[in-house]
């Protein structure tokens, strides 16, 4: 991972926009970036509950439900907004309470007075409402809170799709996590980070219930880079959906499971050309123990591994590189469930501990858990030579 040389504050709500707190979060450290997150009331090591927000096809407004626990890893009180480069606010529920809590607006005034980076997504421009700093300025938001943008004095934009991003000034907003790749990319040229490399092709291996951080953190990651990524899945073509799992720890024996969003494939999987593709990604959760029984999956990631270009496979995503063959005399950790099945492949296993932890052996780079996301993109970067400097 590249050296540390920007400090970011990101700030935390219960029911936070789950992808909103979370892919920046992980993007950022992967780039180099240090990020704290926050929440009033909160110090580290604790959690804060998200939401997973989706257009509904049926309903007038979003559907709602229970996202990851995200877990805190720095104090609120503790905070020296000098000591920050930017600041970073997710939508979700959680900016209708923090826009009224005054230590929060005082800690957001301080970063406007020092013209300092300010990303807001969603609902999280009415923090900046709150604050007296969109006024004059040019943003957007999720459309329902245009009124209190344009009341407060703001030169409202409206979103025409859910990808849109504003930049005015040291100003930065989105109208949701759809535009992520856009809001990141802006953020981090606020920042004064040059991006090298990007114009890498990288394929996503999908299958439904694929764990949900694990496609969309390196996926919208690697997007914000300028990449050009794409998403297949066997049987199934671009525009085509496929559901994913969140999973979490919630003193169960194992890993508990909840419904995560809707993930929109971008190619035909019976179309793809492998070797137009510079990379391969193989995210985790359950789609690999039954992809990893396709004939044609299976073909693909021989292809790609005996053209020696980058994979990268996280959690059960070793599945499908043990049943494919190509894990004989390689290094290699995965979750530890998984452990069996890299061992029977003739790999050598790399206990993950902290599960955080990612290795690279020659071009394979394997992860235990989403927790690693920092550490497997940019073990990826690296690989592809695809760089952020500041």
């Amino acid at each position: 991972m590249a050296n540390l040389k920007r400090r970011v504050l990101l700030l935390c709500g219960d029911y936070m926009e789950d992808q909103e707190a979370m892919v920046p979060f992980q993007a950022l450290q992967a780039y180099g970036v240090s990020v704290d997150a926050v929440c009033p009331g909160k110090k580290a090591g604790d959690i804060c509950r998200t939401g997973i927000h989706q257009k509904s096809p049926t309903h007038q407004t979003y559907s709602a439900s229970r996202g990851h626990n995200f877990t805190l890893n720095a104090t609120f009180d503790d905070i020296e907004a000098e000591k920050y480069d930017g600041l970073i606010i997710p939508g979700g529920r959680a900016p209708e309470y923090l826009a009224i809590d005054a230590s929060v607006v005082d800690l957001v005034k301080n970063f406007s007075n020092s013209t300092k980076a300010i990303a807001a997504i969603c609902h999280g421009p009415l923090v900046l409402a709150a604050a007296g700093l969109v006024k004059g300025r040019k943003c957007t938001a999720y459309h329902t809170v245009g009124p209190v943008l344009i009341a407060a004095g703001a030169d409202w934009v409206e979103p025409e799709t859910m990808a849109a991003c504003v930049v005015d000034g040291n100003i930065i907003t989105g109208a949701s996590y759809k535009g992520h790749p856009e809001f990141i990319r802006a953020f981090v040229k606020a920042l004064g980070g040059n991006i090298t490399g990007s114009d890498k092709r990288i394929l996503f291996l999908c299958g439904d219930f694929m764990e949900d951080y694990e496609v969309a953190v390196p996926f919208q990651s690697l997007q914000a880079l300028g990449c050009h990524v794409d998403g297949v899945c066997p049987k199934k073509k671009a525009g085509d959906i496929c559901a994913t799992a969140v999973h979490d720890f919630e003193g169960d024996q194992t890993y508990s499971e909840k419904p995560g969003y809707d993930f929109t494939l971008t190619a035909d999987f019976e179309a793809l050309v492998a070797s137009s593709y510079d990379a391969l990604v193989i995210p985790g959760g359950r789609a690999p123990a039954y992809l990893a029984l396709d004939k044609k999956v299976i073909a693909l990631v021989k292809q790609i591994m005996e053209a020696k270009k980058p994979v990268a496979s996280i959690c059960h995503g070793q599945q499908i590189l043990a049943a494919a063959g190509v894990l004989q005399g390689r290094k290699c950790t995965a979750y530890p469930a998984v452990k069996l099945n890299v061992i029977l492949a003739g790999a050598t296993w790399l206990e993950p501990d902290p599960i955080h932890r990612c290795f690279t052996d020659g071009n394979l780079v394997t992860g235990a858990a989403w927790p690693g996301h920092p550490e497997f993109i940019s073990q990826l970067m690296a690989l592809l030579d695809v760089r952020v400097s500041f």
